[in-house]
């Protein structure tokens, strides 16, 4: 678990120096994002660069895995708290809808997300009995 960190320093810097057209995970050939929503609390901007799951032409869904730590990661409380949110890929910047996935469409979305990126399901092993929280963003 201690990659993180340094993955995330790793993701700054490769995010710098394409201005925000790539990430560690696109070079690698994953896609990402930069996921910017207003924080629950402060109300600032606060962004992420994510792992996402293409689900659609233009619609986006987001793993709260958490590198299969066992709390949700930060970012998908602001999430949960928030209407819209603002997306960075590919250079280009977009506002898109937010939505919670539960019940069967959250059961469907986590196996298109598994089939997709087999990794959750050890990060899932790891993070037990924590159910990672799904979102669907679609663009505006």
């Amino acid at each position: 678990m201690r990659a993180a960190p340094a993955v995330a320093l790793l993701e700054r810097c490769v995010r710098t120096l394409t201005r925000g057209r790539h990430g560690v995970l696109d070079l690698a050939g994953v896609p990402s994002i930069e996921l910017t929503v207003l924080g629950r609390k402060s109300g600032l901007p606060r962004t992420v660069a994510l792992l996402y799951i293409p689900d659609g032409p233009d619609t986006y869904l987001l793993v709260g895995s958490n590198w299969g730590r066992p709390d949700h990661p930060s970012w998908s409380a602001n999430l949960n708290a928030a209407d819209h949110a603002e997306i960075h890929t590919r250079g280009e910047r977009f506002k898109v809808r937010v939505n919670r996935l539960t019940g069967p469409a959250r059961e469907a979305a986590w196996h298109r997300a598994t089939t997709y990126w087999p990794g959750y399901t050890m990060e899932e092993r790891l993070a037990h009995p924590r159910q990672f929280r799904l979102y669907q963003l679609t663009r505006i």
